[in-house]
């Protein structure tokens, strides 16, 4: 099952955000300038940012997640996204055995000979997997017969301007459902946080047009009900 926390991020991210962003534009000293911020002034600022698009300032307030349970299909995904910091659990270091946790898709759970054929083939694999083990062959290459449903687990840190891309592009309902579920889910938390930033973050159709031009979906979700759990 997938699990996503918040580890750590940036004290008073909009506060701080705020700040960074009035900088350019005022003669008082740098630790003068949040302590003579309102909450008001904070989202005025905040609201003037989103809106202009001058993003610069979000660059400085970072978000450190632990997601768990996820699938290296999925994984493989979230590590394209090159502006963040990674580190996930090695697979030539941590042993598999056999109750190694896997992702299994909604589309196989529900047909019962196509979920037998999956774990058939995870069976195989892990045992596969030991024997090549108990042979004498290192973790490092017994794990080339491992298949992308196995679960691992990645700690990410993103900074705020690289959220809203990352959000936008992988809640869209075009996105692979792992990542689109593994994005809500972070999505979710961050919004606690920072709720002036991330108040209409989510796919572009959100916002305007769809950016996907010919390939967008048929039936692109209502925002109303876009934070439900799939």
């Amino acid at each position: 099952m997938m699990r996503v926390s918040l580890l750590a991020h940036t004290p008073e991210p909009e506060r701080f955000i705020a700040s960074a962003a009035r900088l350019c534009y005022s003669s008082s000293g740098i630790s003068e300038l949040a302590s003579n911020f309102s909450d008001e002034d904070i989202r005025r600022i905040l609201k003037k940012i989103m809106a202009s698009r001058h993003y610069s300032a979000l660059e400085h307030a970072s978000f450190t997640f632990g997601i768990e349970g996820i699938s290296r299909a999925c994984s493989h995904q979230l590590v394209r996204h090159r502006i963040a910091s990674y580190n996930q659990q090695s697979q030539r270091y941590v042993k598999y055995t056999s109750d190694a946790e896997y992702v299994i898709p909604d589309s196989i759970v529900k047909d019962e000979e196509a979920k037998k054929i999956f774990l058939g083939n995870w069976d195989a694999a892990i045992g596969a997997y030991n024997e090549l083990i108990s042979m004498g062959v290192s973790q490092e290459d017994a794990r080339y017969v491992l298949p992308n449903a196995s679960a691992t687990k990645i700690i990410v840190t993103m900074n705020a301007r690289e959220l809203l891309h990352f959000f936008e592009l992988r809640t869209c309902q075009r996105a692979q459902w792992e990542i689109r579920r593994l994005a809500k889910k972070m999505l979710l938390l961050v919004l606690e946080i920072c709720p002036t930033i991330f108040a209409d973050s989510g796919p572009s159709c959100f916002r305007g047009p769809c950016m996907e031009g010919e390939m967008r979906c048929d039936a692109p979700p209502k925002k109303e009900t876009f934070f439900r759990d799939e």
